[in-house]
C-alpha cells in the first residue's frame, strides 16, 4: 500500500499541473470564466491530495488497517471529488451534460475530509 499510496501521490501531482496548465490555457478559448474558476477548484484540491499521499507515503508504515484506510481513503476521494468537478466544469458545452455528477463531488469530499480525520487520529494516537 506504500508504494500505491507514493505512486498516486506523484500521479495525481504530475496530473494537477498538465490540467492546471490546460485551464489556464487551453480552455480560455472554450469555457467561460466561472466553469474554469470551477475546473481549477478541481486541480487545486488534487494537488494537495498529492503532497497529502506523498507525506503519509513516507511517515506511516501501512501496518494497520487504519493507515491503509487513511491513503485509500483520499486516493479514492479526490478521483470522485476532483474528477467530477472536471467534467462538471463542462456542463452545458457544445450540448454535454453531466449533471448527474453533482451528488459525487460532496462524497468524495467528504472521503477526503474523513482521511484527514483519521490521520489526525492517527497522529494522536501514536503521540
Amino acid at each position: 500500500m506504500k508504494n500505491i499510496t507514493l505512486i498516486f501521490g506523484a500521479v495525481y501531482g504530475m496530473l494537477s499541473i498538465i490540467l492546471g496548465a490546460f485551464g489556464a490555457h487551453g480552455l480560455k478559448k472554450i469555457l467561460p470564466a466561472e466553469k474554469i474558476e470551477i475546473f481549477e477548484t478541481g486541480v487545486k484540491y488534487q494537488m494537495y491530495a498529492a503532497l497529502f499521499l506523498l507525506l503519509v507515503g513516507y511517515i506511516l508504515k501501512f501496518e494497520t488497517g487504519m493507515e491503509k484506510w487513511i491513503s485509500g481513503l483520499m486516493i479514492f476521494g479526490v478521483f470522485l471529488f476532483s474528477f467530477s468537478i472536471y467534467f462538471l466544469s463542462f456542463n452545458g458545452y457544445n450540448g454535454m451534460n453531466f449533471k448527474f455528477l453533482g451528488p459525487i463531488t460532496p462524497v468524495g469530499g467528504l472521503l477526503m475530509i474523513v482521511s484527514w480525520a483519521m490521520l489526525i487520529f492517527y497522529f494522536v494516537k501514536n503521540k
